[in-house]
């Protein structure tokens, strides 16, 4: 399946086209579609100057390509209170979904976490998101090709910011990678939620999920570096 054809089935009107059609046939893709905009969350979630919130939670940013992808690993881990898929790291406001896979506004894919420090820890999301992404990959994540589908972490605060330098130097030092890791860490930013029908897309649409995490050949890379780590 070429890279037009996955990139064309992203869109949420080629999604309700598709739904008649035998699943073996449909796929989709984190890349840009050639169907009209839609419109963005009206909600806007500015960089807070700290990770805890007055409830007792706390909160975590991480890119590593589809975000489809990065909400799942998160999703299950205990401790985990929500995931939300999103836009962060650019100069575009209010970024609608078409934008960005464009390329150009300097955001990327992105999931924000919401957590509970008391039974999970920082440095825990720290590696879930290292065994989720291709840390060699520069400006890209398996199939998703362009600087919207970076790798990068968004720590807020001091403390985040202290112990994502330490997770990164810890993999730079890992002798199983051979080429510069390109995974940056970058200043927390507003986060602009995702349109809904991208939100939890591996639970509303699980077939073409895995269709497409297939296709895309994530799972395979995951092993070739990270084994049963993974």
């Amino acid at each position: 399946m070429s890279m037009h054809a996955l990139a064309a089935l992203r869109h949420p009107s080629w999604l309700r086209a598709l739904a008649s059609l035998p699943m073996l046939i449909v796929l989709a893709a984190c890349a840009p579609s050639g169907a009209g905009a839609t419109s963005p969350s009206s909600r806007t979630v500015d960089a807070p100057s700290s990770a805890r919130t007055s409830g007792g939670t706390a909160v975590a940013v991480f890119a590593g390509g589809c975000f489809w992808c990065m909400q799942p690993p998160y999703d299950k881990l205990p401790g985990v209170i929500s995931t939300e898929a999103g836009y962060t790291g650019g100069h575009t406001s209010r970024p609608t979904y078409r934008q960005v896979s464009a390329g150009g506004t300097g955001h990327a894919e992105a999931v924000r976490v919401t957590y509970d420090p008391r039974k999970v820890s920082y440095p825990k999301l720290l590696d879930v998101f290292w065994h989720n992404i291709d840390p060699v990959a520069v400006n890209r994540q398996f199939c998703d090709v362009g600087d919207q589908y970076r790798s990068a972490i968004f720590p807020i605060g001091p403390q985040q910011r202290g112990e994502a330098e330490a997770s990164l130097r810890a993999i730079q030092a890992d002798p199983r990678f051979k080429r510069p890791i390109a995974t940056r860490i970058e200043p927390a930013a507003t986060f602009y939620p995702a349109e809904e029908y991208h939100q939890a897309y591996y639970r509303k649409n699980p077939l073409r999920y895995k269709y497409y995490r297939y296709g895309c050949g994530r799972d395979q890379r995951l092993q070739q570096i990270w084994g049963n780590a993974g």
